[in-house]
């Protein structure tokens, strides 16, 4: 049984944060179509009323965009009290510029909110390669700092100034107890393509995890709990790995992938106890497992997403390797867009993958989502008797489970994908005549 319960709101749902967004006109080319459907805010501030623990991951892109660089730099110290964050503007590949612009942008906010530039933390997404215009962030901080209120509806245009392609804004709130004190614990996200996280804690990439390595994702999470920031840090890398490393759009890795939590304290609930770190870890998996499907549901064209559940693989490590293999197959995310239960492309793409796969042991099963009855393609890896119509239907409607099993150990993954439609190559194709539609 949960120990939390969900509630309205996000970031501002735990007590002594507050939000606010502005339109500067960060877009100079744009980012993509989905993000020039009229004027929005391209400016968000959230800000904690007081200093707060501070926990990040990052993108482990070889090239990563100068606010990520200053992230990074700024939770040496594991605190942090605001995080400003521009959209229509990725800030990548932009040189010393661009990190004396990210620089900037926190030292301004800094100076607006009576703090110091380390206490800072920035955030950007948009088309990659051009230099912020500079003259109207300065304007939109001057604006947006004036502007903080503590309600929903301030963290709601918070969430809606962080989107390019999205379709919909992404918050979600919960409430739990610790030590008998009742924490909240926020946050909000955007995402729509360009997706495949594989976030570290400083943006290198690790050798033994199991998750992998691979427009942008970016979640703000703000908790009231008081936590010390080694528990911080562990719960975030924990929460990371099972949500937002765990899901895919179209295989690529952004250069501004960011996950950042700040914990005031304010909920004053003393001291963790193993019980409440367990209540603590849990409401912060469901808070970011929440926000990483919310992504993947609003990727760019997508008709269909589909949970492939892969066992039995030789190591943990195989297990990611076979399941990306499958949702990052052009082939199989087709098949999906069409409704055809294709196992043949499915079993092609875990021959090819990196992980260890023996054709005579692979079983394949379809199901609805988050149901034990399975429908199977394939046995010891040969068809089944079940007829085309009937898988047909399984993978039918909007979401479903794939599940697959090598038989071959205790390896297992669980990865979140999506389908590939016209619609996404029409979308981010561009119009090279039209700069306005080029995507980052």
């Amino acid at each position: 049984m949960a120990k939390f319960k969900l509630i309205k709101g996000s970031i501002t749902a735990p007590q002594g944060f507050r939000a606010a967004a502005c339109f500067c006109d960060v877009k100079t080319l744009g980012t993509g179509k989905g993000s020039n459907k009229r004027q929005k805010n391209d400016l968000a501030l959230i800000v904690s009323d007081t200093p707060a623990k501070a926990a990040g991951m990052f993108t482990t892109n070889q090239v990563s965009a100068a606010p990520v660089k200053v992230c990074i730099k700024h939770l040496k110290n594991n605190t942090a009290q605001a995080v400003v964050v521009n959209s229509g503007n990725a800030n990548a590949c932009t040189g010393p510029q661009g990190m004396a612009d990210a620089h900037e942008m926190a030292a301004l906010t800094g100076e607006a909110l009576g703090l110091s530039e380390k206490d800072i933390l920035v955030g950007s997404t948009g088309r990659i390669g051009v230099h912020l215009p500079m003259a109207n962030v300065r304007s939109g901080i001057a604006k947006v700092t004036t502007k903080l209120k503590p309600t929903r509806a301030a963290a709601m245009l918070a969430a809606e100034a962080i989107m390019t392609s999205d379709t919909q804004s992404k918050e979600v709130a919960v409430e739990f107890k610790l030590g008998g004190k009742t924490a909240r614990l926020g946050g909000l996200a955007k995402g729509a393509g360009m997706i495949q996280p594989g976030m570290s804690p400083t943006g290198t990439r690790p050798i033994s995890e199991p998750q992998g390595l691979h427009a942008t994702m970016l979640a703000y999470l703000t908790t009231d709990a008081a936590i010390d920031a080694g528990s911080l840090k562990k719960c975030l890398r924990e929460a990371v790995a099972q949500s937002f490393n765990c899901i895919t759009v179209d295989g690529d890795m952004s250069t501004n992938d960011t996950v950042l939590l700040l914990a005031n304290g304010l909920a004053s609930n003393g001291k963790l106890s193993t019980t409440d770190l367990k209540v603590f870890q849990s409401a912060l998996n469901h808070v970011c497992l929440e926000l990483a499907k919310m992504i993947v549901r609003d990727g760019e064209g997508i008709t269909r997403v589909v949970t492939v559940h892969l066992t039995g693989a030789n190591s943990n490590t195989d297990a990611d390797a076979a399941a990306r293999s499958v949702g990052n197959s052009t082939l199989v995310k087709t098949s999906w867009y069409g409704g055809d239960p294709n196992w043949g492309r499915i079993i092609d793409a875990l021959g090819y993958s990196d992980a260890t796969v023996v054709e005579e042991k692979v079983d394949i099963a379809y199901s609805a989502t988050n149901s034990r009855k399975k429908v199977f393609s394939l046995k010891k890896g040969r068809p089944t008797r079940t007829s085309f119509e009937n898988l047909c239907k399984m993978v039918e409607p909007r979401e479903f489970d794939l599940h697959i099993n090598l038989n071959l150990g205790y390896g297992e993954a669980i990865l979140y994908a999506a389908d590939l439609t016209e619609e996404y190559v029409d979308f981010n194709k561009g119009d090279i005549t039209n700069p306005a539609s080029l995507g980052g």
